[in-house]
């Protein structure tokens, strides 16, 4: 039973503090439309994603508005596209996204995640060939969004996909430079990358998930600043405690809309993501949970181990609302998305190399961040590698979603809009990286991945 109190806190918490559930992604297993005539492949994967979505806008905004709670996004993730267009070329891997792309805007979600490639062992012609047509797919498309996973602490980490990497995201910055290289910022690579992710750009329903489930990202990175003010002189305990307690009363919205949706979706329930997931909004940034925990700006001395604690009382306190806490679940920390961070880049504060270290402790890893157009691949793919191996060798999930702005300089700013927001231009370091990458092969597990 449901307290009055809490009902009226839980009001206090959306009306003023910007909680809301980020989003319900469905996610869909297209394993059963293969298909070797391409024609027949794009047609299967077309009926069933906009059968089995058909209602999921719907349910989610019917959701928001007899309970009061706002479902910001309604998404879906589907089957890595290159295990379902295995045997097939690289022309019918663009024409699969061309298919994502008109599902996606027939059912009328904000994004379709999955046009993606698991490579951290090793590349089929499958996954090469869909690598390749990213930077076409992406361009040529509205709403899919992509992931490659170059790497994981059982497996190392994919020297040849990085580099491949690196020139793919060059590739997409120009062929969208007229819209802020945009396509960049609809894709990620990954470290340990999770099957059941529900937030954009990295979701993609993974081969151990049911045909169809539920998973609903929550976030509150306002509620959680809103608790720290009733706690500003208090000891780091005391700071923790509120930390956990106001990361359970976020996830347990989460947990009610999850299951509503499963259960009038006839889907099953998943998991709950409790990431803090900020917005360009005042009052929504993980930034200003920092200056609440008394740092004057986001990398400042301390920052990392602000985020740490935040990152892992997240999680304690999400873990006792739900027994199915999965995705990512911790703190994002994307610039172009933080009102609070894109200031600290803006003042000095905040550095590429200090984003870097703060990775060690968050929910991914470097992202949404722009960089100078003229940035070699090679050099984007150092960026890669660096974050692929805090990943591997820390056994956690890291990511780069990185946006090399074509003809922009440091001190400029490219406007994406809506929560995607606005990146500041960021330095990169000009020493050169390319005899490294150019190394090819593959960088071996660590010893302590071999757990058995």
């Amino acid at each position: 039973m449901i307290s009055r109190s809490e009902v009226l806190e839980t009001n206090k918490m959306i009306s003023e503090e910007n909680l809301d559930v980020r989003t319900i992604t469905m996610g869909i297993n297209l394993l059963d439309c293969a298909d070797s005539d391409p024609n027949k492949l794009c047609n299967k994967i077309y009926d069933k994603i906009t059968k089995s979505a058909e209602n999921l806008v719907k349910t989610g905004d019917d959701i928001a508005k007899e309970y009061g709670i706002p479902v910001v996004n309604k998404r879906i993730s589907v089957t890595p596209v290159a295990l379902v267009a295995n045997g097939h070329t690289q022309d019918t891997c663009v024409n699969i996204a061309k298919t994502l792309d008109k599902a996606a805007i027939n059912v009328g979600v904000n994004f379709i995640g999955g046009y993606s490639a698991l490579v951290q062992k090793g590349s089929t012609p499958s996954d090469i060939n869909l690598v390749r047509s990213i930077p076409e797919a992406l361009s040529s498309t509205e709403r899919v969004c992509s992931s490659v996973n170059v790497g994981s602490t059982r497996n190392g980490i994919n020297m040849n996909a990085v580099k491949k990497i690196g020139e793919v995201v060059k590739e997409m910055a120009y062929l969208t430079r007229n819209e802020g290289s945009m396509a960049c910022a609809k894709f990620v690579v990954f470290c340990n990358a999770v099957e059941d992710n529900p937030f954009m750009a990295g979701a993609f329903h993974g081969v151990g998930e049911r045909d169809k489930v539920i998973n609903v990202g929550v976030s509150g990175p306002g509620v959680v600043k809103y608790a720290l003010q009733s706690v500003r002189e208090a000891d780091f305990e005391t700071l923790c405690e509120t930390v956990k307690k106001t990361a359970f009363k976020i996830t347990r919205v989460g947990q009610l809309v999850a299951q509503e949706a499963s259960r009038r979706l006839e889907v099953p329930f998943g998991i709950i993501d409790l990431s803090l997931t900020p917005t360009p909004a005042i009052g929504d940034s993980i930034a200003e949970i920092f200056n609440e925990m008394g740092l004057e700006a986001a990398g400042a001395p301390g920052t990392t181990a602000a985020l740490a604690i935040l990152n892992d009382n997240v999680k304690k306190g999400g873990l006792m609302a739900s027994s199915y806490v999965g995705g990512l679940s911790g703190a994002f920390i994307p610039v172009s998305e933080d009102h609070g961070m894109i200031e600290a880049v803006q003042s000095g504060a905040l550095t590429l190399e200090k984003l870097e270290a703060m990775t060690c402790v968050c929910s991914v890893g470097l992202d949404m961040i722009a960089i100078p157009g003229d940035t070699s691949a090679a050099t984007i793919s150092g960026v890669i590698a660096d974050e692929m191996a805090i990943g591997m060798i820390n056994n956690k999930t890291t990511a780069v979603r990185i946006i090399p702005a074509y003809g922009k300089t440091v001190g400029e700013s490219v406007e994406f809009g809506g929560l995607l927001g606005t990146a500041p231009v960021m330095p990169v370091n000009g020493y050169s990286c390319e005899r490294f990458i150019r190394r090819g092969g593959r960088i071996p597990a660590p010893v302590h991945s071999f757990k058995n």
